[in-house]
Protein backbone atom coordinates (compact mmCIF):
# COMPACT_ATOMS: atom_id res chain seq x y z
CA UNK A 1 0.00 0.00 0.00
CA UNK A 2 1.38 3.59 -0.51
CA UNK A 3 1.20 6.48 2.35
CA UNK A 4 1.24 10.15 1.92
CA UNK A 5 3.25 11.20 -1.14
CA UNK A 6 4.30 7.99 -2.06
CA UNK A 7 1.21 7.91 -4.34
CA UNK A 8 2.42 11.02 -6.09
CA UNK A 9 6.13 9.43 -6.13
CA UNK A 10 5.32 6.23 -7.59
CA UNK A 11 3.15 7.50 -10.34
CA UNK A 12 5.26 10.02 -11.21
CA UNK A 13 8.05 7.51 -11.76
CA UNK A 14 6.07 5.37 -13.76
CA UNK A 15 6.34 1.97 -10.69
CA UNK A 16 2.75 2.18 -10.62
CA UNK A 17 0.34 2.16 -13.54
CA UNK A 18 -3.87 3.36 -13.59
CA UNK A 19 -4.81 -0.45 -13.65
CA UNK A 20 -2.16 -1.01 -10.72
CA UNK A 21 -4.39 1.23 -9.11
CA UNK A 22 -7.76 -0.53 -9.86
CA UNK A 23 -6.28 -3.59 -8.71
CA UNK A 24 -5.00 -1.92 -5.23
CA UNK A 25 -8.62 -0.58 -4.53
CA UNK A 26 -10.26 -4.36 -5.29
CA UNK A 27 -7.85 -5.48 -2.99
CA UNK A 28 -8.90 -2.98 -0.69
CA UNK A 29 -12.83 -4.24 -1.39
CA UNK A 30 -13.66 -1.45 -4.01
CA UNK A 31 -14.16 -2.44 -7.48
CA UNK A 32 -13.79 0.26 -10.24
CA UNK A 33 -14.30 0.97 -13.31
CA UNK A 34 -11.87 1.28 -16.24
CA UNK A 35 -12.87 4.89 -16.13
CA UNK A 36 -13.08 5.93 -12.46
CA UNK A 37 -10.00 4.14 -11.99
CA UNK A 38 -8.26 6.29 -14.66
CA UNK A 39 -9.92 9.90 -13.45
CA UNK A 40 -8.22 8.86 -10.03
CA UNK A 41 -4.51 7.94 -11.45
CA UNK A 42 -4.77 11.39 -13.45
CA UNK A 43 -6.27 13.12 -10.35
CA UNK A 44 -3.23 11.89 -8.32
CA UNK A 45 -0.78 12.17 -10.76
CA UNK A 46 -1.90 15.74 -11.81
CA UNK A 47 -2.52 16.95 -8.01
CA UNK A 48 -5.84 18.44 -9.04
CA UNK A 49 -9.02 17.60 -7.07
CA UNK A 50 -11.44 14.57 -8.26
CA UNK A 51 -14.64 15.48 -9.22
CA UNK A 52 -17.45 12.21 -8.62
CA UNK A 53 -21.10 13.22 -9.74
CA UNK A 54 -23.75 10.21 -9.74
CA UNK A 55 -26.79 9.12 -7.73
CA UNK A 56 -26.79 8.52 -4.37
CA UNK A 57 -25.61 5.25 -3.48
CA UNK A 58 -23.22 3.86 -6.57
CA UNK A 59 -20.08 4.64 -4.16
CA UNK A 60 -18.91 7.78 -4.68
CA UNK A 61 -18.26 8.49 -0.98
CA UNK A 62 -16.56 5.52 -0.37
CA UNK A 63 -14.10 5.51 -3.10
CA UNK A 64 -12.12 8.61 -0.97
CA UNK A 65 -12.83 6.41 2.30
CA UNK A 66 -11.34 3.25 0.23
CA UNK A 67 -7.98 5.37 -1.07
CA UNK A 68 -7.61 6.78 2.45
CA UNK A 69 -7.25 3.12 3.63
CA UNK A 70 -4.95 1.92 0.48
CA UNK A 71 -2.97 5.15 1.07
CA UNK A 72 -2.68 4.61 4.99
CA UNK A 73 -3.79 7.85 5.20
CA UNK A 74 -6.07 10.35 7.00
CA UNK A 75 -8.94 10.39 5.13
CA UNK A 76 -10.70 14.37 6.43
CA UNK A 77 -14.12 14.80 5.57
CA UNK A 78 -16.52 17.82 4.65
CA UNK A 79 -20.11 16.93 4.52
CA UNK A 80 -21.20 20.16 2.54
CA UNK A 81 -25.24 21.49 3.25
CA UNK A 82 -27.11 24.67 2.46
CA UNK A 83 -25.89 27.89 4.95
CA UNK A 84 -22.45 26.27 4.90
CA UNK A 85 -19.89 28.86 6.04
CA UNK A 86 -16.18 29.69 6.57
CA UNK A 87 -16.81 29.15 10.35
CA UNK A 88 -18.03 25.30 10.02
CA UNK A 89 -15.32 24.43 7.06
CA UNK A 90 -12.17 26.47 7.44
CA UNK A 91 -11.95 27.63 11.04
CA UNK A 92 -13.43 29.63 14.14
CA UNK A 93 -11.87 31.04 17.25
CA UNK A 94 -12.97 29.53 20.49
CA UNK A 95 -14.95 32.34 21.86
CA UNK A 96 -15.12 30.88 25.44
CA UNK A 97 -11.31 30.05 26.06
CA UNK A 98 -10.88 33.63 24.97
CA UNK A 99 -13.51 34.80 27.21
CA UNK A 100 -11.78 32.82 30.31
CA UNK A 101 -8.41 34.06 29.74
CA UNK A 102 -9.29 37.58 29.16
CA UNK A 103 -11.21 37.28 32.72
CA UNK A 104 -8.37 35.74 33.98
CA UNK A 105 -5.66 38.16 33.06
CA UNK A 106 -8.31 41.10 34.57
CA UNK A 107 -8.53 39.59 37.88
CA UNK A 108 -4.50 39.01 37.52
CA UNK A 109 -4.31 43.20 36.13
CA UNK A 110 -2.33 41.45 33.49
CA UNK A 111 -3.92 43.20 30.41
CA UNK A 112 -1.02 43.47 28.56
CA UNK A 113 -0.92 41.58 25.10
CA UNK A 114 -3.79 40.03 26.10
CA UNK A 115 -5.07 40.56 22.11
CA UNK A 116 -2.23 38.91 20.88
CA UNK A 117 -2.21 35.69 23.04
CA UNK A 118 -6.30 35.28 22.68
CA UNK A 119 -5.22 35.25 18.96
CA UNK A 120 -2.57 32.70 18.74
CA UNK A 121 -3.08 29.15 17.84
CA UNK A 122 -3.62 28.05 20.96
CA UNK A 123 -7.20 29.50 20.77
CA UNK A 124 -8.38 28.10 16.93
CA UNK A 125 -10.92 25.51 16.51
CA UNK A 126 -9.44 24.20 12.70
CA UNK A 127 -12.02 22.98 10.98
CA UNK A 128 -11.84 20.17 7.62
CA UNK A 129 -10.18 22.46 5.35
CA UNK A 130 -7.76 23.69 7.51
CA UNK A 131 -6.95 20.78 9.21
CA UNK A 132 -6.29 19.27 5.89
CA UNK A 133 -3.87 21.09 4.70
CA UNK A 134 -1.94 21.31 8.24
CA UNK A 135 -1.16 17.19 8.09
CA UNK A 136 1.91 15.93 8.00
CA UNK A 137 0.93 13.45 5.83
CA UNK A 138 -1.21 14.45 2.68
CA UNK A 139 -4.52 13.35 3.99
CA UNK A 140 -8.05 12.36 1.61
CA UNK A 141 -9.60 15.92 1.73
CA UNK A 142 -13.72 14.24 0.99
CA UNK A 143 -15.88 17.40 0.66
CA UNK A 144 -19.10 15.24 0.19
CA UNK A 145 -22.12 16.53 -1.59
CA UNK A 146 -20.66 20.09 -2.44
CA UNK A 147 -24.10 20.75 -4.54
CA UNK A 148 -25.31 21.09 -1.35
CA UNK A 149 -23.61 24.23 -0.45
CA UNK A 150 -24.03 27.55 -2.29
CA UNK A 151 -22.42 29.03 -4.73
CA UNK A 152 -20.96 31.61 -2.65
CA UNK A 153 -19.12 28.95 -0.94
CA UNK A 154 -18.26 27.25 -3.64
CA UNK A 155 -16.27 30.10 -5.10
CA UNK A 156 -14.68 30.96 -1.86
CA UNK A 157 -13.58 27.06 -2.06
CA UNK A 158 -12.22 27.44 -5.19
CA UNK A 159 -9.78 29.73 -4.25
CA UNK A 160 -8.45 27.27 -1.32
CA UNK A 161 -8.09 24.79 -3.93
CA UNK A 162 -5.94 26.42 -6.18
CA UNK A 163 -3.49 27.99 -3.76
CA UNK A 164 -3.73 25.40 -0.86
CA UNK A 165 -3.71 28.14 1.55
CA UNK A 166 -5.64 29.84 4.47
CA UNK A 167 -5.61 33.58 5.13
CA UNK A 168 -6.60 34.58 8.86
CA UNK A 169 -6.25 38.20 9.76
CA UNK A 170 -5.13 37.91 13.20
CA UNK A 171 -1.98 35.09 11.59
CA UNK A 172 -1.35 35.91 8.46
CA UNK A 173 -1.49 33.28 5.69
CA UNK A 174 -1.25 29.33 6.56
CA UNK A 175 0.15 27.40 3.55
CA UNK A 176 -0.30 23.80 2.97
CA UNK A 177 1.89 21.36 4.96
CA UNK A 178 1.27 18.58 2.67
CA UNK A 179 -1.33 18.88 -0.39
CA UNK A 180 -4.06 16.82 0.39
CA UNK A 181 -5.66 14.69 -2.24
CA UNK A 182 -9.18 15.89 -2.68
CA UNK A 183 -12.35 14.39 -4.10
CA UNK A 184 -15.65 15.96 -4.35
CA UNK A 185 -18.77 14.37 -4.84
CA UNK A 186 -22.40 15.90 -6.28
CA UNK A 187 -25.88 14.16 -6.36
CA UNK A 188 -26.55 16.68 -9.08
CA UNK A 189 -29.16 19.00 -6.54
CA UNK A 190 -27.65 22.02 -8.85
CA UNK A 191 -25.46 22.50 -11.44
CA UNK A 192 -21.76 23.44 -10.71
CA UNK A 193 -20.16 26.36 -11.88
CA UNK A 194 -17.79 25.91 -14.98
CA UNK A 195 -15.02 27.53 -12.60
CA UNK A 196 -15.00 24.61 -10.24
CA UNK A 197 -15.50 21.86 -13.59
CA UNK A 198 -12.27 23.08 -15.27
CA UNK A 199 -10.00 22.93 -11.93
CA UNK A 200 -10.90 19.44 -11.87
CA UNK A 201 -10.79 15.97 -12.91
CA UNK A 202 -14.43 14.51 -13.75
CA UNK A 203 -15.74 11.14 -13.68
CA UNK A 204 -19.50 10.11 -14.05
CA UNK A 205 -20.27 7.42 -11.31
CA UNK A 206 -22.67 5.75 -12.87
CA UNK A 207 -25.44 1.88 -11.55
CA UNK A 208 -22.66 -1.36 -11.28
CA UNK A 209 -23.85 -3.36 -14.41
CA UNK A 210 -24.68 -7.19 -13.24
CA UNK A 211 -21.03 -8.47 -13.27
CA UNK A 212 -19.44 -5.31 -11.22
CA UNK A 213 -22.19 -5.47 -8.57
CA UNK A 214 -21.59 -8.83 -8.19
CA UNK A 215 -17.90 -8.56 -8.01
CA UNK A 216 -18.51 -5.67 -5.45
CA UNK A 217 -20.75 -8.41 -3.47
CA UNK A 218 -18.26 -11.20 -3.22
CA UNK A 219 -15.55 -8.94 -1.99
CA UNK A 220 -17.68 -7.77 0.65
CA UNK A 221 -19.47 -10.92 1.43
CA UNK A 222 -17.35 -13.74 0.15
CA UNK A 223 -18.98 -16.30 2.34
CA UNK A 224 -22.44 -15.51 0.69
CA UNK A 225 -24.03 -18.77 -1.37
CA UNK A 226 -23.21 -18.17 -5.17
CA UNK A 227 -26.09 -18.71 -6.47
CA UNK A 228 -27.72 -16.44 -4.17
CA UNK A 229 -25.52 -13.68 -4.72
CA UNK A 230 -26.18 -14.30 -8.40
CA UNK A 231 -29.90 -14.04 -7.33
CA UNK A 232 -29.83 -10.92 -5.62
CA UNK A 233 -27.09 -8.95 -7.87
CA UNK A 234 -30.28 -9.75 -10.70
CA UNK A 235 -33.08 -8.85 -8.60
CA UNK A 236 -31.45 -5.76 -7.98
CA UNK A 237 -30.49 -5.18 -11.19
CA UNK A 238 -34.24 -5.69 -12.44
CA UNK A 239 -35.66 -3.63 -9.59
CA UNK A 240 -33.63 -0.14 -11.10
CA UNK A 241 -35.26 -0.47 -14.51
CA UNK A 242 -38.92 -0.28 -12.50
CA UNK A 243 -40.46 3.26 -12.13
CA UNK A 244 -39.03 4.12 -8.42
CA UNK A 245 -38.45 7.56 -7.03
CA UNK A 246 -35.26 6.45 -5.41
CA UNK A 247 -33.38 3.45 -7.01
CA UNK A 248 -31.26 1.57 -4.58
CA UNK A 249 -27.57 1.66 -4.64
CA UNK A 250 -24.72 -0.41 -4.37
CA UNK A 251 -24.78 0.30 -0.07
CA UNK A 252 -28.26 -1.35 -0.46
CA UNK A 253 -27.55 -4.14 -2.30
CA UNK A 254 -24.84 -4.71 0.33
CA UNK A 255 -27.56 -4.44 3.35
CA UNK A 256 -30.31 -6.80 1.30
CA UNK A 257 -27.39 -9.22 1.00
CA UNK A 258 -26.78 -8.88 4.49
CA UNK A 259 -30.25 -9.18 5.50
CA UNK A 260 -31.42 -12.05 3.17
CA UNK A 261 -28.67 -13.95 4.67
CA UNK A 262 -29.46 -13.57 8.02
CA UNK A 263 -32.99 -14.76 7.80
CA UNK A 264 -31.80 -17.86 6.43
CA UNK A 265 -33.12 -17.30 3.08
CA UNK A 266 -30.98 -20.16 0.26
CA UNK A 267 -33.52 -19.11 -2.58
CA UNK A 268 -35.55 -15.58 -3.11
CA UNK A 269 -38.24 -17.73 -4.44
CA UNK A 270 -38.48 -20.30 -1.38
CA UNK A 271 -40.52 -18.10 0.75
CA UNK A 272 -42.34 -14.65 -0.73
CA UNK A 273 -43.62 -13.16 2.41
CA UNK A 274 -40.52 -12.96 4.30
CA UNK A 275 -38.81 -11.81 0.71
CA UNK A 276 -41.43 -9.13 0.44
CA UNK A 277 -40.87 -7.85 4.20
CA UNK A 278 -37.31 -7.69 3.10
CA UNK A 279 -37.78 -5.41 0.68
CA UNK A 280 -37.59 -2.35 3.49
CA UNK A 281 -33.24 -2.93 3.05
CA UNK A 282 -33.72 -1.35 -0.74
CA UNK A 283 -36.79 0.78 -1.17
CA UNK A 284 -36.82 3.40 0.98
CA UNK A 285 -40.09 5.51 0.01
CA UNK A 286 -43.53 4.84 0.91
CA UNK A 287 -44.24 4.80 -2.96
CA UNK A 288 -41.60 3.03 -4.38
CA UNK A 289 -42.50 0.51 -1.88
CA UNK A 290 -46.48 0.72 -2.87
CA UNK A 291 -44.84 0.30 -6.10
CA UNK A 292 -43.56 -3.07 -5.58
CA UNK A 293 -46.20 -5.71 -4.12
CA UNK A 294 -45.61 -9.30 -3.98
CA UNK A 295 -46.75 -10.26 -7.83
CA UNK A 296 -44.13 -7.79 -9.15
CA UNK A 297 -41.41 -8.71 -6.67
CA UNK A 298 -42.06 -12.13 -7.61
CA UNK A 299 -42.06 -11.53 -11.25
CA UNK A 300 -38.69 -9.74 -10.65
CA UNK A 301 -37.72 -12.62 -8.66
CA UNK A 302 -37.95 -14.67 -12.26
CA UNK A 303 -35.90 -12.31 -14.36
CA UNK A 304 -32.78 -12.44 -11.48
CA UNK A 305 -32.70 -16.41 -12.50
Amino acid sequence: MLRGLDAREAIFGGTMSWTDLKTELADTGYVASDALAMALYLSISLARPLLLEGAAGVGKTQIAKTLAEVRQTNLIRLQCYEGLDSASAIYEWNYQRQLLSIRAAGEAHQQEDIEEKIFSEKYLLRRPLLEAIQQEVSPVLLIDEIDRADEEFEAYLLEILSDFQISIPELGTITATTKPLVVLTSNGARDLSDALRRRCIYSFVDYPDRATERAILQKRQPDLNARLAEQIVGFVQALRKEDLEKKPGVAETLDWAAAISGLGLKDLSADPLTLQASLVCLLKTQSDQAAIPTEVAQRLVGKAA
